[in-house]
């Protein structure tokens, strides 16, 4: 008896090893992001636990580490486009094993009950959406932790398989900045005989034009960078234009059937409309920290034109995306770096000193 009395806890201990993880986390909002220890959940039987190999670098993290959109809850450990190895399932996974290349995006739970969820949108759950990180975490009683980390335990319906194909540090933003684009220009129709324009090019404008020239479409680029020209055309944009040339952007209302704005800073919304046709939207996908000037109503009216917002996408039509993206050779143009750099990249970020998308390398 007192042998086994000796013995019993090592179980346990092995668990909490298992559990460990490590990451990076800001304390408060003035605070850069550091080294940080925690403890993951236990994989359940629907859930699937990944070896974190690449972790994408989202403006959505600037923003939430530095509340500037109110909200965070400190500590926080940032990351929702998220690359790994399967190194764990439980008893009633069904479509994962160790060692697949697999995925995590922005949501890791839903109610799964209200209509939303039941036809896939999971994105916009109307009772308990659980975000990857800094949203309550109902396995835990916390709050939940990202991709800025080396492991993850998240319930299979919310898994997501990577292609071989694709180099998985370069699909890592696929599970944000990819869906945040696809997503709105699916549902609106973006495709042959469509004008498309994309306003900004950065790590979400990049990868609309990528996707608007995937889908068929005549795409062009607004800047107000001149020198985002060649970038432009390589990616796929047919035009590209000056945004403060105010002819340029005359020369063309009433031409585009839709228009996806990335732009996450206030900004005036009304030169865009202009230049949508009869039934045209204008959709919103960068959320700025202070709101965008009022648009004009008379925009919208004289030309039923459409105002309208886009949030990622469901878990269906972000596989259907990765695997839209195998097909068609589609990823994220990325400069990789070491966890160590984390705050650099933020910094580097303000100044769009990237293209077009920093991703964090966990394997060392």
């Amino acid at each position: 008896m007192a042998s086994k009395a000796q013995t019993a806890p090592r179980p346990d201990h092995a668990k909490q090893a298992d559990r460990k993880t490590l990451g990076y986390a800001a304390q408060s909002p003035t605070a850069p992001l550091a080294p940080f220890e925690f403890e993951r959940r236990e994989p359940g039987p629907r859930d699937v636990q990944l070896e974190i190999l690449y972790c994408g670098v989202c403006h959505s993290d600037l923003h939430q580490v530095r509340d500037e959109w109110a909200g965070t809850i400190y500590p926080i450990v940032p990351g929702h486009e998220i690359v790994g190895r399967v190194t764990g399932v439980g008893a009633q996974v069904k479509g994962f094993k160790e060692g697949q290349l697999a995925a995590v995006g922005c949501m890791v739970d839903s109610c799964g009950t209200c209509p939303d969820c039941r036809e896939g949108l999971e994105q916009f759950c109307q009772n308990e959406i659980t975000f990857t990180y800094n949203s309550p975490d109902k396995h835990t009683g916390g709050i939940t932790y990202g991709g800025y980390s080396t492991r993850i335990v998240v319930d299979e319906h919310f898994v997501l398989r990577v292609s071989d194909k694709l180099d998985p540090a370069a699909a890592a933003p696929l599970l944000c900045a990819g869906i945040t684009t696809y997503a709105p220009l699916r549902h609106w129709g973006a495709g042959p005989g469509r004008k498309v324009g994309v306003v900004g090019l950065g790590g979400l404008g990049h990868m609309a034009i990528k996707f608007a020239h995937a889908f068929g479409a005549e795409v062009a680029l607004f800047t107000s960078s001149p020198g985002k020209t060649a970038d432009a055309r390589r990616l796929g944009a047919d035009e590209v234009v000056v945004t403060r040339d105010p002819d340029a952007l005359k020369k063309l209302g009433n031409s585009f059937d839709f228009i996806l704005d990335t732009v996450a800073a206030p900004h005036d919304l009304n030169a865009y409309l202009q230049l949508l046709k009869r039934d045209g939207t204008l959709c919103l996908v960068g959320i700025p920290d202070r709101p965008h000037p009022s648009p004009a109503v008379f925009e919208l009216i004289v030309r039923r034109r459409q105002l309208a917002g886009s949030l990622i996408g469901g878990i269906k039509e972000t596989q259907e995306m990765l695997d839209f993206c195998a097909q068609h050779a589609i990823v994220s143009d990325i400069e990789t770096i070491p966890m160590q750099k984390i705050n650099v990249a933020y910094e580097r970020m303000l100044k769009s000193d990237v293209k077009y998308r920093f991703v964090i390398d966990l394997r060392h």
